[in-house]
């Protein structure tokens, strides 16, 4: 009986979220153009702000070295993030870095590195053309990979100028140390996190939303269990304040700003809806069998979606290959 009056709660919950997506996806197509996009500025703490719009949300360390960005958003917003950095900060934009590959995440490199320069020390400036003109992108270098599989890659002038290969790149920049911490095969298999020590906070990229089901690209390398052992390393990194509330602030790849118990119960349902995945794998079940079980059920008013982009049907039936594959 429970049961049943949770599945009419969910249903009626259900078709209220679909005619709210139905008219946000009315009023998307009519803002395509992203002339009605504002750009809204948040600040964490430390030297760290927080960009909201339209795709991936930026990070924005500002000082008296110039501004640092994670990410950039989509191209044709690089004019309105653009005029929230001058509400900031006066300073050239010095360094972009990039979480992983994705256009709603990298679509503005090319705009807002242009925008900027980078520090060119000695006489390398009148001995190299270009130097010092633009800022200095930083990715993993399978980032590069990942634009390159794509059927519209950014512009070049875009693309990644500095790539790191190993397990974390360091940078220290307006009195702050930063860590730019590659996690292996998780919502990719190029994506960073961002630690800034100082001001701690941490920038997840994609690996961590508050707006639904993580998106595994499988086709670039991505994994749940990467996704996992990523949460795993900013529970790590995060230290709580009193009551287990603020401290260590994280700034998601969508949605709203977190702190560690945030992250904590995204990992925990991840972390439960994958054993039940797991356990109907172990029994031999089809995967139309186990979308029969509705393994997400108790978190899709949440994070669920019958439509867009990645769908909850998605989300299961990528878990579901990756745990039949092994």
């Amino acid at each position: 009986m429970i049961i049943n009056n949770l599945k009419k709660i969910r249903s009626t919950i259900s078709a209220a979220i679909c005619f709210y997506l139905l008219v946000s996806s009315v009023a998307s197509l009519a803002q395509q153009n992203f002339d009605d996009v504002e750009i809204n500025v948040l600040h964490v703490q430390g030297n760290i702000y927080m960009l909201v719009g339209e795709g991936g949300n930026i990070t924005l360390q500002a000082g008296d070295q110039g501004v640092l960005l994670v990410d950039t958003m989509y191209a044709p917003l690089s004019d309105k993030v653009f005029a929230a950095i001058r509400t900031i900060s006066d300073k050239p934009i010095t360094y972009i870095l990039n979480t992983h590959g994705h256009p709603d995440h990298i679509g503005g490199n090319a705009n807002l590195a242009m925008m900027g320069s980078n520090i060119a020390g000695g006489n390398t400036i009148d001995l190299f053309a270009g130097t010092g003109e633009q800022a200095k992108i930083v990715a993993h270098e399978n980032v590069v990979t990942n634009i390159l599989a794509q059927d519209n890659p950014i512009p070049i002038e875009g693309w990644p100028t500095d790539t790191y290969y190993t397990a974390k790149k360091d940078l220290f920049f307006n009195g702050e140390a930063i860590m730019i911490i590659h996690q292996p095969n998780a919502h990719t298999d190029g994506d960073s996190l961002i630690f800034f020590r100082r001001s701690d906070v941490i920038s997840t990229g994609d690996i961590f939303t508050t707006t639904g089901y993580p998106f595994i690209d499988a086709a670039n390398g991505g994994t749940l269990q990467g996704i996992l052992n990523a949460l795993n390393n900013v529970l790590d990194m995060a230290v709580p304040a009193d009551r287990q509330e603020n401290g260590t602030m994280i700034i998601p790849g969508h949605g709203r700003l977190t702190d560690e118990a945030d992250v904590l119960d995204y990992r925990d349902m991840l972390t439960i809806i994958r054993d039940r995945i797991a356990y109907r794998v172990d029994q031999g079940d089809s995967l139309s069998q186990v979308k029969a079980t509705e393994p997400t059920f108790d978190y899709d008013v949440r994070y669920g979606a019958d439509s867009g982009f990645w769908t909850t049907e998605q989300f299961v039936e990528a878990i579901y290959n990756e745990l039949s594959a092994q």
